[in-house]
């Protein structure tokens, strides 16, 4: 397995005294740090000509320190500050230290916070001053080395710091994108959870109804139990399907915007009154809709889902009463839709209703349906009519 952690700000990793362990190197760790041995090993035999003439202890030193320096390279991964604090008196008369040197200070940079490279820059800044004294350039003299050696070693932390921020960047646009991919797969389970909701129901209200009505009515004639039957069989299958349908989308992890089937439109509103009448529900339904096969199909759905909540509310509570669905709108003006019910009690006189068990409910399919209308742009309402029927009312923007 890759290891990143190391490119990561030690604000997120905790600081580098914390961290402990050995480094962990990808392939690619690997060739980086081979490179800059070999660039460090390089550096230092280059310059090893400008010792000539030094007394020998002296080159004796410098190549022992040259050569120790170049062999810490490796270590500038797990103690990169230390290992640059180590280089500062080092750098103050070695001169084969150079080429390590700047290695470290990028180093610490590219990956540590701010307030270390301040650390290490201080000791090295001034450790330029008698370095300059020591070896001056023949042509530039002490001051003008102390200038260039201080210009040179400050270009090195503006580019290893740039080379931080834009590891950073790359870091927070893939946190960014792993964030975004994990809403959108909630996003997904939340339009599949209200998917089971509206279909599933609808359809087991139905199969309640039924089943209480014959629980209710225990005299009742073999016919009207052979048709209670049927009715409760065909509830179940096209539950069923139904689940089976919408289990599949969750299997198949789709990531359309669109539900996968079922998938009503407007045209099947007809449908599913008739599905309410013949569960023993009274429904009037109204559609005023000019050109409504013109009607696009996500808002055609929309309309369907609300319709359906809304009769499958009033099975649950309030069986014995009339309920009347009206549909109305044209493009440009939008869709209104209204389901209305009798409620149970009117003006605090309650009405008289047969003793049927009552069907559970979540309480969640309002808040589906105005998350469902608000994503579509329209809006919601619910609640007692001041004539004492209880209203659901949903307007949706259709453009023209």
């Amino acid at each position: 397995m890759v290891e990143y952690r190391w490119l990561l700000p030690s604000v997120l990793i905790g600081s580098p005294d914390e961290r402990s362990g050995p480094v962990r190197r990808s392939p690619r760790d690997w060739f980086v740090d081979i490179v800059l041995f070999l660039l460090a090993c390089a550096f230092t035999l280059s310059v090893h000509g400008d010792l000539t003439g030094a007394p020998r202890p002296l080159v004796l030193t410098e190549e022992i320190l040259g050569a120790l320096s170049c062999a810490a390279v490796w270590a500038r991964r797990r103690w990169p500050v230390a290992l640059a604090l180590a280089f500062a008196p080092l750098s103050t008369f070695s001169l084969l230290v150079s080429g390590p040197l700047v290695i470290a200070i990028f180093t610490v940079a590219v990956h540590r916070p701010f307030r270390y490279v301040v650390l290490v820059m201080v000791p090295h800044l001034l450790a330029v001053i008698p370095y300059a004294w020591l070896h001056p350039d023949a042509e530039l003299g002490v001051s003008g080395t102390i200038v260039v050696s201080g210009i040179a070693c400050l270009m090195v932390v503006a580019w290893g710091m740039l080379v931080r921020s834009r590891r950073q960047l790359v870091l927070s646009l893939h946190h960014q994108a792993a964030q975004s991919a994990e809403q959108a797969r909630r996003l997904e389970r939340e339009r599949i959870a209200r998917e089971m909701h509206d279909v599933l129901a609808h359809r087991l209200s139905l199969l309640s109804l039924h089943a209480g009505a014959l629980e209710f009515r225990r005299d009742a004639a073999p016919g009207d139990v052979a048709t209670a039957a049927a009715a409760i069989r065909s509830s179940a299958h096209e539950a069923l399907q139904d689940l089976r349908a919408v289990i599949g989308v969750l299997r198949q992890g789709s990531e359309g915007e669109a539900p996968e089937p079922p998938q009503p439109t407007l045209a099947d509103l007809r449908e599913l009154v008739q599905e309410s009448v013949r569960a023993g529900t009274r429904v009037d339904l109204s559609v005023e809709v000019p050109g409504k096969a013109e009607v696009p199909a996500a808002l055609g759905r929309t309309v369907y889902r609300v319709v359906q909540e809304g009769l499958t509310n009033a099975r649950k509570h309030a069986p014995d009463e009339r309920a009347s669905v009206a549909v109305e709108g044209s493009p440009g003006d939008g869709l209104s839709v209204e389901i209305r019910n009798h409620a149970r009690e009117t003006r605090g006189h309650p009405r008289p209703v047969a003793r049927r068990p009552a069907i559970p409910g979540s309480g969640t399919g309002l808040i589906g349906l105005a998350e469902r209308a608000s994503l579509a742009g329209g809006r919601l309402e619910h609640g007692l009519a001041p004539d004492g029927d209880y209203v659901l009312a949903a307007w949706l923007p259709w453009p023209a």
